[in-house]
């Protein structure tokens, strides 16, 4: 059975004018993402890997071209329905994590939950209680983010992005603000759940984080230069075992 596309993108183009200046920051892109793909976008500063991301988070709009998430025409969405399809299909995970500082990690988990009115007060509980428990961070449920490390800070988004359960995952630089360890600890929890099933996609700058993705897109000069198969990908339990015991897990300032 052939795999459904859960993102398709067709010449997308974003052009920003500055007086008389026209930049292209996104050139003729197309890409199509399959349902249970992992793929990490590079690029150095100014590729438009991040404009890229913005447009197919639906945070931003490109000039023209066409967008497809789960079927649905992301373009032509008004902006209550394009809140709700950010909401409910796509799941957010951010270098600076993007938590509440005042507010447990419980709490934090539950927040998407709100703007669902599927849910009940226990039923978001019992799901946000879930997501932590499949991070690894089911005894600190009640803990508020200046009691956690920065890798228990990104779990708790990590746990915050799955509780819809998104047709995808979109993280940017995730392991930006982490050392080695804990960056491999976050890949080792990002490869477990795409094992499940889950759609990843997922900005990096780090090419050894790149490797834990099962497919690589370079972007260069707002193209799409090359788009392929990770041949000899790092496995993040592995990759673990490498590395000195004795490394605490710290944040890099």
């Amino acid at each position: 059975m052939e795999n459904k596309n859960i993102i398709v993108v067709k010449n997308l183009w974003k052009i920003y004018h500055t007086g008389d200046i026209e930049m292209n920051a996104l050139r003729d892109v197309s890409l199509e993402v399959q349902q249970g793909d992992f793929v990490a976008i590079m690029g150095a500063s100014g590729s438009g890997k991040s404009t890229f991301m913005n447009i197919l988070g639906c945070l931003d709009y490109p000039t023209r071209g066409e967008y497809l998430i789960d079927g649905e025409n992301a373009l032509k969405l008004d902006k209550n329905k394009l809140a709700e399809l950010r909401n409910l299909k796509i799941g957010f995970i951010f270098q600076s994590f993007n938590i509440l500082a005042r507010t447990s990690a419980l709490e934090n988990v539950e927040l998407p939950l709100l703007y669902n009115n599927r849910f009940k007060s226990k039923e978001r509980k019992e799901k946000a209680i879930k997501a932590l428990q499949s991070v690894g961070l089911g005894e600190r449920i009640n803990s508020m983010p200046n009691q956690l490390s920065g890798g228990q800070q990104q779990r708790v988004a990590i746990a915050r992005s799955l509780i819809n359960e998104p047709v995808v995952i979109m993280a940017d630089e995730p392991t930006g603000n982490l050392d080695t360890r804990t960056s491999y600890e976050i890949m080792d929890i990002f490869q477990a759940l795409n094992d499940k099933g889950i759609t990843i996609v997922m900005v990096t700058h780090e090419s050894d984080i790149a490797q834990c993705a099962r497919r690589n897109v370079l972007f260069r000069d707002g193209q799409i230069i090359e788009n392929k198969i990770v041949q000899e990908r790092k496995i993040a339990k592995e990759e673990l075992k490498k590395l000195p015991v004795f490394q605490s897990e710290k944040e890099v300032k």
